[in-house]
């Protein structure tokens, strides 16, 4: 019998192993193991999340991925890997796909599949097989802070269609594909990073049919939303839901594969019930898995020790947690081991697309050779954006007579005057990235248009009017926008 230090009751080996399985753990270092992980993991550890932190390079990365599987083969180690601006992988080499809202736009279900093909086979060569991705969120709130451009559109058809894209591409590389955020972040107006965040729609009116396409078309993993939805459970997110989880996903929506929750320190959980007792009502309410995303391991111990302490006394049902474990040890059967032989895939299939997106709104500007470039955009956000790339970057690399500036703050009215001056006499580019969300930008924008009516407007977030659009700001989008400003068309068969 293994009695735990901090709980009150003795649990047997089988169910100690099981409750550990419904753990995802993050922490720090790219090469050596930390001590309290090797015993998480020793005792049965479902799964690791890496993050920017844990990357270095390729080599690394398949260094660290192959440590972690001889401390136990059936590890799942996964990552966050939507493509566009939003991955962990760029220092690892990652494939350069211009994220889902680029996709959508371009709207070829087979270039999508390319898409995810390469995201998928990259992760394949590095020992990764958990991706948590693709965004089944639907896109059709402006106000919405935290969707956006992750999201393939605002058209459930659309959506569906490239849900089912991405994921036969990634289960035919052998990677588990993982569709997100269960039932729908898209009708909200706040990020669950940052607050609890309320979708007041009627049932009728719910996000659901991207994610009845995920589950026909055989996503073996869903993450759960930390949303509350008054029409289907008034008094609890969906991630601490039975009603959710159980009644609508398990019995309306058939879904048997992992159930994950979102990170349970994102403070729409961490705030109201802290990230222990998150993790507890979660597997309760019907998670299979709960990720401490946090490097800091006494969060997961402190996860595992409230899951013990209710299995122990009772709290927590025992055979819930053996369901759960169960369908975890499903998946790991299957997607643990990493391919041993990987194809290449097509390096082209991401610029392609980036492209084919920028030229979806019909007419495109002269080029604008020897432009001055005022890039306005947020600060990178902590969870999601880690690549901080620029247009001005992108659009001097194809054109070095460009030059710019590159905001991420609203400057004063001494550094609008500055550029105005500095693009007297040459082309003027104002880009700005989800100005609705951001008034700031709207208002240097206005200043830098009333000045300069002739400046050619750039959208490298969710679309605006009148603008030249990238429908995301990764590199490969970037590098789109960039070739439209600069006239400097792509070679045939290159890559960006």
């Amino acid at each position: 019998m293994i009695r735990d230090a901090h709980g009150p009751g003795a649990l047997s080996e089988s169910l100690d192993e099981a409750a550990h399985r419904c753990l995802v753990a993050g922490f720090d270092g790219t090469t050596a193991v930390p001590d309290t992980l090797k015993r998480l993991v020793d005792r049965g550890l479902g799964g690791v999340i890496l993050f920017t932190r844990n990357i270095r390079d390729a080599d690394q990365v398949r260094e660290l991925t192959g440590t972690l599987r001889e401390l136990r083969p059936d590890l799942l180690v996964a990552i966050d890997n939507e493509g566009g601006g939003i991955g962990h992988l760029v220092g690892a080499g990652a494939p350069e796909v211009p994220g889902n809202q680029a996709l959508g736009a371009a709207d070829d279900p087979a270039l999508t599949a390319a898409c995810a093909d390469a995201l998928a086979g990259h992760l394949a060569t590095l020992g990764i097989t958990v991706s948590y991705a693709p965004v089944a969120d639907l896109q059709h709130r402006p106000e919405n802070p935290i969707v956006r451009t992750r999201s393939f559109g605002a058209d459930p058809d659309l959506v569906s269609r490239h849900l089912r894209a991405w994921i036969a591409a990634t289960e035919a590389r052998g990677i588990a594909s993982c569709a997100k955020h269960f039932p729908g972040h898209g009708g909200t107006v706040t990020d669950s990073h940052h607050e609890t965040a309320v979708d007041p729609r009627p049932y009728g009116e719910l996000d659901l049919a991207p994610f009845r396409a995920a589950v026909d078309a055989g996503v073996p993993m869903l993450m759960s939303a930390h949303v509350v939805f008054p029409a289907l459970d008034p008094d609890h997110p969906a991630t601490l839901s039975p009603r959710i989880l159980g009644d609508l996903l398990r019995g309306r929506l058939g879904f048997d594969g992992v159930l994950v929750s979102d990170a349970l320190e994102m403070k729409a959980i961490a705030d109201r019930y802290g990230e222990a007792a998150g993790a507890r009502i979660a597997l309760a309410a019907g998670a299979d898995q709960v990720i401490v995303a946090v490097p800091h391991l006494e969060t997961t111990l402190a996860c595992r020790d409230a899951v013990l302490d209710a299995l122990g006394s009772g709290e927590l049902a025992r055979e819930r947690i053996e369901e759960a474990a169960a369908r975890v040890r499903r998946l790991a059967q299957r997607y643990a081991t990493p391919p041993a032989v990987v194809a290449p895939w097509d390096a082209d299939a991401g610029p392609e697309a980036a492209r084919r997106a920028v030229r979806s709104r019909g007419g495109l500007p002269s080029p604008v050779p020897g432009a001055y470039v005022v890039d306005l955009f947020p600060p990178p956000h902590p969870a999601l954006n880690w690549g901080g790339e620029d247009l001005l970057t992108e659009v001097r690399t194809l054109d070095p007579a460009a030059t710019g500036t590159a905001l991420t703050s609203e400057p004063g009215e001494a550094v609008v005057a500055e550029v105005l001056r500095a693009a007297a006499g040459r082309p003027l580019v104002v880009a700005v990235c989800d100005s609705g969300l951001y008034a700031w930008q709207g208002r240097v924008r206005d200043a830098l248009l009333a000045a300069r009516p002739d400046a050619v407007l750039v959208s490298t977030g969710l679309p605006e009017a009148a603008a030249l659009c990238s429908y995301g700001r990764g590199r490969a989008n970037l590098r789109a926008v960039a070739e439209v400003l600069a006239g400097s068309p792509p070679t045939a068969g290159s890559a960006l």
